[in-house]
Parts: C-alpha cells; structure tokens; sequence
C-alpha cells in the first residue's frame, strides 16, 4: 500500500473517496441545449478514468429560469436532464471515481437580457460590476419559489445518479444574502447575520428533506469577503461553523475573497505570475476551527503543493481543477510514479478566460481536453515507423514532434535558434510569464525520452530537409513581426518583440500601436514603463488587448495603472515622419473626421506576425501532395491521402504561425490534429 498522502482513502460519510484529489465545479461550456451531452460526458469520464476521487461538474447549474447562464452551462431545471445526468454518472462510476454536480441561483451575477429575459433578482437593487444588470429586489415569493427550484433540481441530480450536489454560494444568491453589502431587505432574511444566513439554510433543508441522509450535500463558500462592509474573516468563521452546526451538510468548500469585478475574480482564482495557493492556509484555518471536512481549490497547480495541503491537514481533499485540464491523468502518473510526466499546468487560463468571453474552455497546451470525442489525450503507435522531419521548434514544431514520437516515427527537428521555444522563449522573459516556458520544457522532456533528434543552431535550407529522406515535412518555422503597417514611416518604427527582447533600447516617450491585441503588446508597454518611459497604448478597436482577455488583463493593469500608463481606444496610427530627435505621429479613426499628432521619440508596433514561409514553398514543389491538406480529413480525424505530384518523395505540411498569425493554442492543436494520424 502506498503511503504517498494523496493517495490515501478518504471517507466521507458512506461515500469512500480512493484518495485525496478532486476536480472541483467548473463549467467548461460543452452543454449542448443545456444538457451533459457526449461532449460533456467524454470530458468528465477522461479525469474519472485518470483516477481522481471525485469529479464535480457544472460551476454552475441553474436552478431556475430567472437564473439564466451568461456562458454555456448546465439547465438543472430542466427534466429532460436527469437521463443525461444518468449517462454521465454511470459512467463516471464505471471508472471508479464519485460524481457531484454543483447548483446555483445566479441571482444578481447574470444578465436580464439572456434565457427567457426575466428580471435579474437579488436581495438589493445593486448592480454587480462584472454583469451589469440591475436587479429587482427580491421578493418573498421569490424567496419561497427559489427555494423549491432548489430542491426539485437536487432532486433531478439524485434521480440522475449524482453522489452528492453542492451548493454554490460565493457571489451567488445565496451569498448575495450572506453579505452585508448586497442584502438590504429587512427581516426575516435581511439585517443580521442570523436572518442573512436564514436564505442558505432554508435551501439547505429544503434540498436535505427531498434528498434524504445518504446523499453528500456541501456547500462552496466564501469565508472572506476581502471587502471593506462584506463578510469579514471573523464573521466568516461563524458563518463555518454555523454550517457545520446545522448538520445539513458532510463538507465546506472554501474560498477567500469576492468575484464581482474582474479584478476580485482573479484574486480568488490566480493566473501566472500570481502567487500559487494563497488561500490554502485560510483553508486550513477554517477547517482547524471548525474540526470538519474542508475542501479546497485555487491556483494549487503541482503535486508538491497537493501532497503538502493534505499531508500538513490543511484540507482533507485538495482540488486541482485547471491541473486536471491541462493532464487528466495526474492520478495515474502518481501511482505509476511517472509525476515527471505530468504534463503541467502554467497558469495562462486561457480556459476560464475563453469561457467568460462566450467560448467554450480549452487548455492552452493540451489541444485534447474539451475534444476527447476527436483528440486522443494517449497518443497510439502507427502502423509502420516513419522518418518526421520537423523544422522549428516553437510550440507547434515541438508539439509535432512530441506527437511523432509517441506514434513510434523516427524524428529529426532542425532549429535555427540556440533554443527551443519559439515565441514562448521571447513572452517567458516577463516576469509574470515565466511560468509558459514549461510549454516548451515538458516537451523538451518527453521528445528526449522518445529519442527525438535535435539540431539547434541550424538554418534548414530545402537540401538540409531533403538529405534526411523523409517520409514526412513538417514545417513549424513561426513568424516575424509585421510592422510595415503605416502609410508613411515604417522605417521609424520597431517592434513589440524588440522591446521585450531588449534588442532596442527604450525610448523616454513612447507610443505603442497595438491593433493585434495579444499580450506583446501589453508586455512591451510594462518593459518601457519601468524602465521610466512616459508610454501611451493605442488601438483602434474600442477595447485594448481583447486577445489578453478579462483575467489575464487584471495583472497588466495592475501594473501599468501604477506606472501611469496612457490607454486610448477607437484611434488609428496612420504615418510616421522624423522631425529632429522625435518622431512626429499621424493619428486618424476608422470613424472618420479626425487627424491628430503625437510627438514621441519611438513609435512601437504590435501587428502580429507574417509566416517564415520561404522553405516551405522551396520544398512544395518536390513534395507528393504539393503541401496540401485535406480540410474534410484533418478535421474527420483520419490520415491524409492527397497525392497531387506522384514523383514527390514526402508529404508536407505547415503549422502554426508558419501558416498565419494565431495564438499558442492553435499552433498545438495544429500539430496534435495532423500528427497523430501520421
């Protein structure tokens, strides 16, 4: 028997848990029409299979219809879901872990103009900053139908197999009511923190009478406001042991903090660059004080981290919920002791941001989760050995390669640089973007262990490629920044990339045209501020960095608000002319009427890049499919057949920003989707 911590049975109450990982609520936006379909279900199996304890689903199914979702979640009012619910379950079960589903009532934190357009509702008339809507205050109908939404949704859950539900509270309705600060009605559920608590319990047994003792029932919480007038740690602290008093539930789920802007969403849930587990201690804490089962999740990325928040008693089940997306095999890997296999988790949240811009979540280095109908997550030997050659060895170029190799391929990689990583090298000199060099080591790691070749240093001309007899050509050679965008005066201007490189010197009054939107242009900016620079960022878009999205802007902004930095949306940079020592810059608007200027000393453009294409179109003409792709056959998942030039020796293909500028994520889907049937 094991005695690695996390792997330790946990028992709680009838339910024997196989050891102490969980994945924590989350909505990944795969319902379809509101239901766990395949999609959902194949996601939720593949960390069951992985060998975590429990999986918890949905963050958050609505209860009612005045709850609609702002992004793709589950609909627990409706009937129609208890058989999905049931597929989903059992075969959750099959594979030997427990499932829980997770329950709202939204309350203030949607949009009245989403669903079925019914007024939002919240115990006040304050808006919440993050969804704006203005809320009717509640009221007692309102109350009682809600409560009993509650209970016939948890009702559907135990119809459909689930082990437990759990409530979502924190920034939610219930915790609408908890909070001093969103709660102005009077009694009975308004006023002091017995009436304010009276909202949570009443759902509470409610859900308890319909569902019975030998269900699990717990709650996700917020312990800590950390907002002046919210719900401070001591009253935090009586709200745990209340819950635990009550005997309504088997387990707290704690959180520290508030999510109502975007700021105080990524506080409770960081991003990289930020601090890992900062609330594990309060966790542990609570549940010191309260002598209960305590569950826990926020930023704990690492099996280190996991094994020390169950093996010092912090928590007896320890969440890593953005860890199992990007690997949902942690478990396994644990137990086999392959924890250097562990793909792992750099933090860049490209899954939740996506969701909360309407998409649906995909991890930005593990192209198969959210695809496991489509992608394997465990790449199959091919059917005969195959010589690869790979030339770049970016984040597509490497994923390739990583791909190839476990396929059984011999593979030769040519870099022209003295290492790997491609954009990421350049992106992970920042600071707070240290941790995406990770992208690039673990595939470093496993390509090494697969016998991959490496030939860094090595400009591969079209002979180069062809010396080595290949069967296949991938060509992975990334992009060069696109600056000659102006009508006048590209010659004046540099490049985001050289400001972060530190291949040019920073100017002391600075104009950065960022019409690509991604984090190069955000980067430079901070680079330039602290290095004293007076910087103003333009775009013509009327949002700045819509690339970088909500949580990953929070940081940047942090940062550049303190160093004074100057944002101005809705402006074109149109020309550029020298004038002495400074540059003179000709500003319009894609709306018209408007011709300005701005004298600065250095002008950065952030463009996205042009494709390093010039071997692949030496090598196209020598190729057997002329470096076609069969759209209908990548995307069906079956190997490529074009054959358009029968004397050509090899198949080639691009990938990545080889192709067009995209984003690190296309660039591995890219080589995962063609390589694995190669």
């Amino acid at each position: 028997m094991s005695h690695d911590p996390l792997l330790q049975p946990y028992q709680l109450k009838h339910l024997t848990l196989r050891n102490r990982i969980i994945v924590t609520a989350h909505e990944p936006a795969y319902p379809e029409d509101g239901m766990p379909k395949e999609r959902y279900r194949a996601y939720t199996v593949e960390r069951a299979k992985g060998g975590v304890a429990m999986t918890m689903t949905a963050g958050s199914a609505a209860v009612s219809k005045d709850s609609p979702p702002v992004f793709n979640n589950l609909l627990a009012y409706k009937d129609e879901i208890v058989p999905w619910i049931r597929e989903m379950t059992d075969a959750v079960h099959a594979e030997g872990a427990a499932i829980m589903i997770q329950l709202t009532h939204l309350g203030r934190r949607t949009r009245w103009d989403k669903g079925e357009w019914l007024p939002v509702v919240a115990p006040s008339h304050h808006r919440e900053a993050s969804h704006r809507a203005f809320p009717k205050k509640i009221e007692d109908w309102d109350i009682e139908r809600i409560i009993e939404d509650f209970a016939d949704a948890a009702e559907r859950m135990k119809a459909g197999g689930m082990d437990g539900v759990e409530l979502e509270a924190y920034g939610h309705l219930i915790d609408q009511f908890a909070s001093p600060l969103t709660n102005e009605l009077d009694g009975p559920y308004g006023g002091s923190l017995d009436n304010r608590m009276r909202f949570c319990f009443d759902v509470l047994k409610a859900i308890r009478t319909r569902v019975g003792d030998d269900f699990i029932l717990g709650v996700r919480y917020t312990a800590d406001e950390c907002l002046p007038g919210g719900t401070g740690k001591e009253d935090g602290f009586e709200i745990s042991k209340r819950l635990k008093e009550s005997g309504l539930i088997d387990y707290l789920n704690v959180i520290r903090g508030h999510i109502d802007t975007d700021a105080g969403l990524t506080d409770v849930i960081p991003i990289q660059g930020m601090a890992n587990s900062p609330h594990l201690d309060f966790a542990g804490e609570i549940r010191s004080a309260t002598n209960f089962p305590t569950f826990h999740a926020a930023k704990i990325p690492d099996v280190a981290t996991a094994r020390h928040a169950i093996a010092s008693g912090k928590v007896d089940m320890v969440g890593m919920t953005r860890a199992h997306m990007t690997d949902p095999h942690i478990v396994r890997k644990i137990i086999e002791k392959r924890e250097d296999d562990i793909r792992p988790c750099v933090g860049a949240n490209y899954c939740l941001d996506r969701i909360y811009q309407g998409g649906a979540a995909y991890c930005i280095h593990n192209a198969a989760t959210g695809r496991e109908l489509t992608m394997p997550h465990t790449i199959a030997k091919a059917d005969r050995r195959k010589k690869v050659v790979i030339v770049g060895a970016g984040p597509a170029g490497l994923e390739a390669a990583r791909v190839a190799g476990e396929r059984g391929h011999d593979v030769v990689v040519f870099e022209a640089a003295n290492d790997p990583g491609g954009q990421i090298r350049l992106t992970a000199q920042s600071e707070r973007r240290r941790e995406m060099i990770s992208i690039i080591d673990w595939r470093m790691s496993q390509c090494e262990k697969l016998g991959v070749s490496f030939h860094f240093n090595t400009w591969a001309e079209a002979e180069t490629v062809q010396s080595e007899n290949p069967d296949v050509v991938v060509i992975a050679t990334g992009g060069y920044p696109h600056t000659e965008v102006l009508s006048k005066g590209n010659e004046l201007v540099v490049s985001a990339w050289d400001i972060i490189s530190g291949d040019v010197k920073p100017g002391a009054n600075v104009l950065i045209f960022d019409d690509a939107g991604d984090h190069a242009g955000l980067q430079a900016a901070e680079f330039l501020a602290k290095a004293g620079a007076k910087v103003e960022i333009m775009t013509p878009d009327r949002s700045f960095a819509p690339e970088v999205m909500a949580m990953n802007l929070v940081p940047y902004m942090r940062a550049l608000q303190k160093l004074d930095v100057t944002f101005t949306v809705t402006y074109r940079l149109k020309a550029a002319e020298q004038s002495g020592n400074e540059i003179i810059a000709h500003v319009g608007s894609d709306y018209g009427g408007i011709s300005k200027q701005r004298m600065v000393d250095q002008i950065v453009v952030n463009h996205g890049t042009i494709p390093l294409d010039e071997l692949y179109f030496d090598l196209k003409p020598v190729s057997n499919n002329l470096g076609e792709i069969s759209h209908d056959q990548l995307i069906a998942g079956e190997p490529q057949t074009v054959v358009r030039n029968p004397a050509g020796k090899f198949q080639l293909f691009r990938i990545g920003d080889a192709v067009a500028a995209r984003n690190t994520h296309a660039a591995i889907y890219d080589a995962l989707r063609l390589l694995k049937d190669i």
